[in-house]
């Protein structure tokens, strides 16, 4: 069998899973969001930290909370790393620097999990899954309740009531994340995940460039339970620093291919919880052929570049192997890279620098359009919302006709909540790239010159602002400059979108129902869908295109 047809024939497997699931988790999603009933285990939380399930939040309120609990996390993550050295289970490992404490915090509370660090070599068991772990799990949690109070913002009329955000929380986690999370981990331990808390120890007996033998130092680790939420949660942090090219973190093709199906499970199923919820199951459908267009043509674009024969040395090896690893192949390597940036995740069974030019460029690409397709777990719904609500703006532009969206009208203050959202990211991506290609400290930490060197410094803040995570490679991202401008925009480019998500909804959830006419138009139908992928396409191209000529389009063009 060749590559390629073993390529088609894992994205046609992919593709079979996520519609087997489709439905039951998408309805089961739209169920917990819905529901008035508290489970005691809930009732215990919500007693611990005091608060009120059963209020209702305007948007305000909800906004606060939303901030109030990040802001905690942080703050406690933070402390947590800076008084590593003084733990059990610490490994030996020293208290983590402060600028590498702050980039750590505040990238796994704001969803994003760069690290500037080697896993292995910095954080001991109690940090990995007593901080980081626990951020996978609520982190997610927090982009799923923010999308379904966008949601509610269109299901409801005459009220500015978008839900409670400590009971959407909660219910996300305990019943939605910890139940797939325990089944997921019990299937990457039977493929060979490990699952333990043992030390360090020496392994193997290796012979260097001078002939003399020598041996490597692992650590164990609580690995399975935590890759599991690392994908399923889009979150991407990997416990070793090889992430997902690691055995222990992914030993086989078919662990490969499930970690996948996590990446995207949850994001592609929302769009029916949000059919579900707001009462018309093919608005939901619409804004999943969207996500499912977009990201099936970026993976035929991505398998086509990188199994290009351009020379003789990718004719022997079956495609641009560079960089991936052999278990896995240009086929899952590639299906990897889409998934991983065209969600929020950024775990990589590959290192992305080692892409062609224009395989580089079409993962730098899935970020910079938002990544919502599908996106993170609920970045990508409310990301995916606020473009179509752009786009039913321009069709009203068109037509001459003021735009309307699941029965609501798009006026001057819906429309500059949408322009401010999606306008916040690429001025965050741009502004810092523009400063570190200017200052001299931060250039000297790219290892290549050129086209390729500005790609490493344009993907790491592009990462970062769009709450990716994934790294170029190549890249020396542990000093104070890019620890900290890195972290800052990782926590800007997380929480400023959500404040104008919640104000949107809040906008939304006051208006009263505007009737269906004849002149109203069909956000429903194939016709608005690909309306919706052209906007998508043409704002991002407008927005990142000069940038990218920099740098993988200039790179490929001269391969």
């Amino acid at each position: 069998m060749s590559s390629v047809t073993a390529g088609v024939l894992q994205l046609l497997a992919l593709i079979a899973a996520l519609a087997l699931v489709y439905r039951p988790l998408g309805d089961h999603m739209a169920r917990v969001y819905s529901s008035d009933q508290h489970y005691r285990p809930e009732k215990w939380i919500y007693r611990a930290i005091g608060a009120n399930p059963s209020a209702e939040m305007r948007w305000p309120a909800y906004l606060r909370a939303v901030l109030a609990f990040s802001a905690v996390s942080v703050v406690f993550l933070y402390l947590l790393q800076r008084v590593q050295g003084s733990l059990p289970g610490s490994l030996g490992f020293v208290s983590i620097d402060p600028d590498q404490a702050f980039n750590t915090a505040a990238s796994f509370v704001a969803n994003t999990n760069w690290q500037s660090y080697y896993g292995e070599q910095a954080m001991g068991h109690v940090v990995q899954t007593g901080g980081l772990a626990v951020q996978n799990f609520v982190s997610a949690a927090v982009g799923m309740a923010v999308a379904v109070a966008l949601v509610r913002g269109f299901a409801r009329s005459r009220t500015g009531e978008l839900g409670n955000f400590w009971a959407d929380l909660v219910r996300g986690t305990v019943r939605i994340l910890l139940p797939i999370a325990v089944i997921g981990a019990i299937v990457l331990v039977a493929c060979g995940v490990i699952q333990n808390f043992a030390g360090i120890h020496e392994v193997g007996q290796f012979v260097n460039q001078h002939g003399a033998g020598g041996t490597q130092q692992w650590n164990g680790g609580a690995v399975a339970s935590q890759e599991v939420i690392k994908e399923l949660g889009t979150n991407g942090g990997g416990y070793f620093n090889a992430n997902s090219a690691h055995p222990f973190e992914n030993p086989a093709p078919f662990s490969n291919l499930f970690e996948i199906f996590l990446i995207l499970v949850i994001p592609f199923a929302l769009t029916r919880t949000f059919g579900r919820m707001v009462g018309n199951l093919r608005q939901g459908y619409a804004i999943l052929a969207t996500m499912g267009v977009i990201w099936l043509a970026f993976t035929a674009l991505m398998m086509w570049t990188e199994f290009a024969h351009p020379g003789p040395a990718f004719d022997v090896a079956g495609g641009a192997m560079e960089g991936k690893e052999t278990r896995f192949g240009v086929a899952g390597s590639s299906l990897f890279a889409v998934a991983t940036t065209l969600t929020s995740t950024g775990a990589v069974n590959s290192f992305h620098s080692s892409y062609t030019g224009f395989g580089g460029g079409i993962t730098m690409l899935g970020m910079q359009l938002g990544e919502i397709a599908p996106g993170g777990v609920g970045s990508g719904l409310y990301g995916m919302l606020i473009m179509a609500i752009i786009a039913v703006f321009i069709a009203g532009l068109m037509v001459g006709r003021t735009p309307e969206y699941l029965g609501k009208k798009i006026g001057t203050r819906e429309i500059k909540l949408a322009a401010c959202y999606i306008l916040v990211t690429p001025a965050l991506v741009l502004c810092f790239t523009a400063a570190a290609m200017a200052l001299p400290t931060p250039a000297g930490s790219m290892t290549n010159t050129g086209a390729h060197g500005f790609s490493e410094i344009l993907y790491a803040y592009t990462s970062g602002a769009n709450n990716n995570g994934s790294a170029f490679a190549g890249l020396n991202a542990d000093t104070q400059w890019f620890n900290s401008t890195i972290g800052i925009a990782m926590l800007l480019g997380r929480f400023l979108p959500m404040v104008f998500v919640l104000a949107l909804a809040g906008s939304l959830a006051e208006q009263k129902p505007v009737p269906e006419t004849a002149g109203t138009l069909r956000t429903d139908k194939p016709l608005y869908a690909g309306l919706l992928v052209a906007t998508i396409v043409i704002i991002t191209g407008l927005t990142y295109f000069p940038a990218l000529a920099l740098g993988p389009l200039a790179e490929g063009l001269a391969a």
